[in-house]
């Protein structure tokens, strides 16, 4: 404990630094420490005032979040978050001025130590916030009751429920932060804020000033009233499915309404309430989840890298834009072919208008803008290619129209730069043969739009080194994207495990569901956007193309009976919001106005004839768990067969390829919250309804048998 909280007298005061790298994570321990530290300076004769500050980088960037994992009951939680609200009331009773050295980030239990704390100042650069709404929980150390007294109840809501970090400027003006402290020439940062912090607490000192966050009196009721009664109806379209959100507003009206000490005891209760829930439990798995998907099993940490300096992008489409932006926007120089000038300023054109949009939501000024058009440049040849570190292939999705690509690749390239493909479903072992080197090859497969989407699949080849995977780990988090490391099979996993979540949307079309009730309910499920809309906006004629190619080859893109609706539509023109039509109706092509057409339900109602369906009423329950039992089958398949690491870099690849409600932890997780005993009956029980197609994985008959989930080891040792 002495090593992770320090205590030192400089200049009169009691200076606590908090040392647990690497961001000073509030551990029990380091509770314990403060609280011992602070006591220790009020008994102290020699120390006039106490500054808390932390060590390295960072003031306290949270909690330890596996703290979290322990609390297993609503009993158990109040009775740590009680713990801590009396240690911080302890903090800010002290009799001598407290202060608050901040640089770096003051987040969650960061921030709930600093407003217990007399005073805050903060280097100009440092962050504040209470994200904790992000791990599903609500502040619990007070924030939700300290904070509306500094900063006014608008922005305490605002901070609680979207758990967006602040500068310090603004924290400045809305009172979370007292003062700014100046930087000094030819001294470091920590020495300004430290030498900054003792001043201004010897000031405070002298002053015999101190000021207890919990005993400065709420902004105006009725404001209060409207701020709150605006944030409960935004978040009753921002936040569906969610829980914390509506908590942490629930917390802030208690305090506001009867006081300190009441809203406290309500905070407790409703952090008790979040942090054993399914929601705060998928959403700190996911976190995890997300911090493991870059450890590749046989790729060692110290695996050498290359630094990707420039850039290129064969296809300026929407999905070569979108990389090329992506590029650009990371700092990379990026050049952008296409096969004539024509569908070069067409592409063009399709990036100014993206980033002219963002200009136009103030994300961007047109300098900015500018300066990141000048770093695409647009290209009919591949001169220059010779001088690039990396090549990413966005031509259409045909296989030999892909190869033809990269065997031209193979020779206009140094022998050294990495070959990728955009390719969503096709096998990357056969462009990397075509390429003529192909362990610089593999796939790096963007979710459209590619400059918004955060995922990277990292499609690994037969022969792919193991630099080339390393590299493209390391180049995804510069692109601002979450990398992970996939095999290659038709689809990779993100849409081969689709593959059976659409059949099973066309086949309860066909039994009687509606577009718009399948639709609707998968979007209150969590899902941003229903299997049909998301069609809608992809291109109906997309999925048509690859059915086309695998058709060719004897082959389909899930097994069971494949639904001729998607085809026929395809057939009428009538591929999405382009062209006016698709599962919905539009205003105009291009339009996003729909409206549902009865045309698809009688094409339904044909193809469910000729297969002898007979048609019925569909639950909404019966939707939630054909279509996330399908994922989860398949899943393991994909566990079991090798093409995914861990079930975790599964729940990623769907919560940030495809919007699967991250409150529910993903497919996996999700399967795991409903019990896997329960999705195995499901999947034997659709056997017998449906046919032989609903086959169980091995993998999933393994686990249940064993009593084991897919996050075990047993998952994995196939």
């Amino acid at each position: 404990m002495a090593d992770l909280v320090r205590y030192e007298l400089k200049d009169g005061v009691a200076v606590i630094t908090i040392d647990n790298p690497p961001v000073n994570a509030l551990s029990p321990a380091v509770w314990e420490g403060i609280d011992h530290a602070v006591q220790r300076a009020v008994g102290d004769p020699a120390a006039e005032a106490i500054v808390l500050i932390g060590a390295g980088t960072t003031f306290i960037a949270g909690a330890d979040i596996k703290v979290f994992d322990t609390l297993k009951t609503k009993a158990d939680s109040f009775a740590r978050s009680a713990g801590t609200h009396a240690l911080l009331r302890r903090m800010e009773d002290s009799s001598k001025p407290l202060v608050a050295a901040i640089h770096g980030n003051a987040l969650g239990g960061g921030l709930e130590v600093a407003q217990a704390c007399h005073f805050r100042v903060a280097t100009k650069d440092a962050k504040v916030g209470q994200p904790e709404v992000l791990l599903g929980i609500i502040p619990g150390a007070g924030g939700t009751q300290r904070l509306p007294r500094l900063a006014g109840a608008r922005t305490a809501l605002e901070m609680c429920t979207d758990g967006k970090p602040v500068p310090t400027p603004k924290a400045l003006a809305a009172g979370i932060i007292d003062h700014i402290v100046p930087e000094r020439e030819g001294f470091s940062r920590a020495d300004d804020l430290l030498a900054g912090a003792i001043a201004f607490a010897k000031d405070k000192a002298r002053r015999r000033e101190i000021r207890k966050s919990r005993e400065v009196p709420n902004a105006d009721a009725a404001a209060s009233h409207d701020a709150i009664a605006a944030t409960r109806a935004a978040l009753g379209k921002t936040a569906r499915g969610l829980r914390a959100p509506f908590a942490a507003v629930d917390a802030i009206e208690a305090g506001i309404q009867h006081g300190f000490d009441k809203g406290s005891e309500r905070e407790r209760a409703l952090f008790a309430e979040c942090v054993v829930s399914n929601e705060s439990k998928a959403l700190r798995h996911l976190f995890f989840a997300e911090r493991e998907v870059a450890k590749v099993p046989d790729i060692p940490k110290d695996t050498p890298t290359r630094e990707i300096k420039r850039a290129a992008v064969v296809g300026a489409g929407t999905m070569g834009g979108g990389i090329a932006m992506t590029y650009a926007n990371a700092g990379i120089p990026v050049l952008l072919k296409e096969v004539d000038q024509a569908a070069l300023d067409r592409g063009l054109a399709t990036i100014r208008k993206n980033y002219d949009v963002t200009m136009s939501k103030g994300k961007m000024t047109q300098e900015q803008v500018d300066r990141t058009m000048a770093l695409i440049t647009p290209t009919t040849t591949y001169d220059g290619f010779d001088e690039v570190d990396i090549v990413t292939e966005a031509v259409f999705e045909n296989l030999d129209l892909k190869k033809a690509t990269f065997a031209e690749l193979g020779k206009v390239t140094r022998p050294d730069c990495i070959l990728a493909s955009n390719s969503s479903t096709l096998d990357i072992d056969q462009f990397a043969q075509a390429s003529g080197r192909p362990a610089q090859v593999l796939g790096h497969h963007y979710f459209s739009p590619a400059n918004v989407m955060k995922l990277l699949e990292i499609v690994r080849g037969r022969e792919t080194r193991k630099e080339v995977i390393a590299t493209s780990l390391k180049l995804a988090k510069k692109l601002g994207k979450v990398g992970v490391v996939v095999g290659n099979c038709f689809g990779f996993v993100a849409n081969r495990m689709l593959a059976y979540y659409m059949r099973e949307a066309y086949l309860l079309l066909e039994e009687g569901a509606s577009v718009e009730q399948i639709d609707r309910v998968l979007t209150e499920f969590g899902l941003p956007v229903g299997p049909f809309g998301m069609q809608d906006i992809a291109g109906i004629d997309v999925g048509a193309r690859i059915r086309q190619y695998l058709a060719s080859i004897g082959k389909s893109r899930a097994e069971g009976p494949q639904s001729a609706v998607p085809d026929r539509l395809y057939e009428m023109g009538r591929y999405g919001q382009k062209t006016g039509a698709g599962w919905y109706k539009y205003d105009a092509p291009g339009s996003r106005n729909r409206t549902p057409d009865p045309l698809v339900e009688q094409i339904a109602a044909e193809e469910a004839a000729k297969r002898g369906v007979t048609r019925r009423t569909i639950a909404d329950d019966e939707i939630i768990a054909r279509i996330t039992t399908a994922l989860a089958n398949e899943g393991a398949r994909v566990l079991q067969d090798g093409f995914a690491t861990r079930a975790g870099d599964i729940d990623i690849i769907y919560a940030y390829g495809f919007g699967f409600p991250r409150h529910s932890g993903g497919p996996m997780f999700y399967a795991e919250t409903v019990g896997l005993d329960t999705v195995l009956a499901r999947v034997k029980e659709y056997r017998g309804r449906f046919g032989a197609y609903w086959d169980a994985a091995p993998l999933l008959e393994r686990l249940v048998a064993e009593g084991r989930g897919f996050y075990s080891e047993a998952a994995v040792q196939t």
